[in-house]
């Protein structure tokens, strides 16, 4: 039987227990305690030793874990396993599945949550209407992999005040992603780069902490699980076929690789290098899955301007193209749609995120009924228009 183990924080007196799971194992949990029971317990002469700490801390270190700095008590939690020689072919040929074209990148995420937890990494989000294609095995396997600092949210979690169950952890996986309002996608984009954020938890004053979470999202829904503009950056989605032979054991099966895994990320040596506050370069990430949510979450005005200008650029063999957002009247109206001025300046300067020149001339050309272009000589403040920018949002 386990000596039972007391320790106070601050003024808060906690019990040590070992809560067991389903599987056979236990886990170690901080159970808040009171000293009248202590004293039933044991009798007011006997009190057992009580270890004592001015707060608490949270430093994420999975090489050289350290549970106490000065007087104050790490909550961020030793991972599971130790890394030891061994083999892990089970693991990588789930990631193969789970990556596939981009297992080296996919690699490299995984070993930089491993050897650098305070790296900011883009929101992986695996999406599929099919089902048994591993998605929820893959947010197992990083829970297995990174223990207590990984928990599963539910859509609800994100919308709530209080946020003292996840706000400290590695991880935040979330499965069944459904997120579709504008003011959810802002929270999580936030916390992705945030480097703070204020903890609440019930009948408890709010407080700042060091944030270093990532996110992990699983969603059945391909077309719209989250909003995710044309311009986003942040995400690294990835469409996620049927296992074609299911195995029933696969769990087991890696988490026996676990330790193996462990030694060969820290061998492994990185593809990538910095590239961007999210480390990876932007456009690595961008997958025919991320361009599918992105063009359902753009509007049918905004996807004709932008056909209407590839179109254009494509006839003139040319990367630049210039309009004014009056020009684009007609355009709109050809097409059957209905807009006017202040819709397609927002277009342009909200969602294309482009200024307007000088007060010169340009040319902007129609096309005619017989499908030919019309060049037409204006004076205005135009805005210059990129084929790489339209590209990401022609349908």
């Amino acid at each position: 039987m386990m000596a039972e183990k007391y320790i106070r924080v601050g003024t808060t007196l906690y019990k040590i227990v070992h809560r067991p799971l389903i599987s056979g194992d236990y886990v170690e949990d901080k159970v808040v305690w009171n000293y009248e029971t202590l004293r039933q317990d044991y009798g007011r002469g006997n009190l057992p030793d009580i270890e004592k700490y001015d707060g608490f801390c949270i430093i994420p270190d999975h090489l050289n874990y350290t549970k106490v700095y000065g007087s104050y008590l790490n909550q961020y939690e030793p991972i599971p396993y130790l890394p030891q020689d061994g083999s892990c072919p089970q693991i990588i040929k789930f990631l193969m599945h789970i990556f596939g074209e981009q297992l080296e990148l996919g690699l490299d995420y995984l070993q930089i949550l491993y050897t650098r937890p305070t790296q900011i990494l883009p929101i992986l989000l695996l999406v599929s209407n099919e089902r048994n294609t591993g998605k929820t095995t893959f947010l197992r396997l990083l829970k297995m992999i990174f223990g207590k600092n990984a928990t599963f949210n539910s859509n609800e979690d994100f919308r709530s005040q209080f946020n003292a169950d996840w706000a400290n952890k590695l991880l935040v996986l979330v499965d069944e992603l459904l997120l579709n309002k504008i003011e959810d996608t802002e929270k999580i984009k936030s916390l992705s780069t945030a480097g703070d954020y204020k903890i609440e938890a019930k009948g408890k004053d709010r407080r700042e902490i060091e944030f270093f979470a990532k996110f992990v999202l699983c969603s059945n829904n391909e077309r719209n699980p989250i909003i995710i503009p044309p311009e986003e950056t942040r995400f690294w989605v990835r469409k996620i076929d049927p296992v074609i032979k299911d195995d029933t054991h696969l769990r087991e099966k890696m988490r026996m690789e676990i330790p193996a895994f462990l030694q060969y990320l820290l061998q492994r040596k990185l593809t990538t290098h910095p590239e961007s506050r999210m480390w990876f370069n932007p456009k690595s990430l961008v997958t025919p899955a991320l361009r599918k949510i992105q063009k359902y979450n753009t509007n049918k005005v905004e996807v004709e301007m932008a056909n209407y200008c590839f179109d254009i650029m494509e006839k003139l063999q040319t990367d630049r193209f210039c309009g004014c957002p009056k020009d684009f009247i007609e355009v709109i109206r050809a097409a059957g749609l209905k807009a006017d001025l202040t819709q397609i300046r927002s277009i342009l300067r909200d969602n294309w995120r482009l200024k307007s020149e000088n007060n010169t001339e340009y040319v902007f050309y129609g096309i005619d009924h017989i499908g030919e272009l019309v060049p037409q000589k204006k004076k205005g403040r135009y805005v210059v228009i990129r084929r790489e920018l339209v590209a990401r949002i022609a349908e």
